[in-house]
């Protein structure tokens, strides 16, 4: 083990070498980058009309899990759901285009991880007295640029004025529709 992990390091080291080689010392850090990226979407969440919640979701695809990160800010303290929503759309002042829950799977809207749950079903942000939340979710259901029907690129994030109760059908009744961002694949 230790010498697959050492002749893993020497690799990298090599390959690192070769890429600031071919492209340069001011580029470096764009070099070690590369070499050590995985894949990822990001959603930038922007407020619904008459609402200030801003906010970031990033899902980081390493090996077969998706990692997904999301911070939001100037939301009001308490607990609000957030989902992942059918359309790539905050055309809407409301967010309403972003249509409903995504759940390519067609089951029951849920509690991720227990029972019957939507692949949207992310759950609730618990957000503090100074108006930042976040909420952190590993899973291997969903996939990134794949063109797939678990590809989370193309759908919306939505993150909802109440907390999702994850028994009410068909979305959990999370209310108004406060921010809203379109997962696009990351450059």
């Amino acid at each position: 083990m230790k010498k697959n992990l050492v002749t893993f390091h020497i690799t990298t080291f090599f390959l690192i070498c070769g890429l600031i080689t071919l492209i340069g010392c001011e580029n470096v850090q764009k070099a070690l980058t590369i070499s050590t990226s995985s894949k990822q979407a990001i959603a930038i969440i922007n407020p619904t009309s008459g609402n200030t919640v801003t906010g970031m979701a990033v899902f980081t695809l390493t090996g077969e899990t998706v990692m997904l990160s999301i911070e939001i800010k100037n939301a009001s303290p308490g607990v609000h759901g957030v989902h992942i929503h059918e359309n790539g759309d905050c055309s809407s002042p409301d967010g309403k285009s972003a249509g409903g829950h995504w759940n390519p799977t067609e089951v029951a809207h849920g509690k991720w991880g227990e029972g019957e749950f939507h692949l949207g079903d992310i759950g609730n942000i618990t957000v503090g007295d100074d108006g930042t939340g976040t909420i952190e979710l590993s899973t291997d259901l969903w996939e990134i640029g794949t063109s797939s029907i678990r590809d989370v690129v193309g759908k919306g994030i939505i993150v909802h004025a109440d907390a999702d109760d994850f028994v009410s059908q068909p979305s959990g009744n999370a209310g108004a529709r406060i921010g809203c961002g379109v997962i696009e694949l990351a450059q």
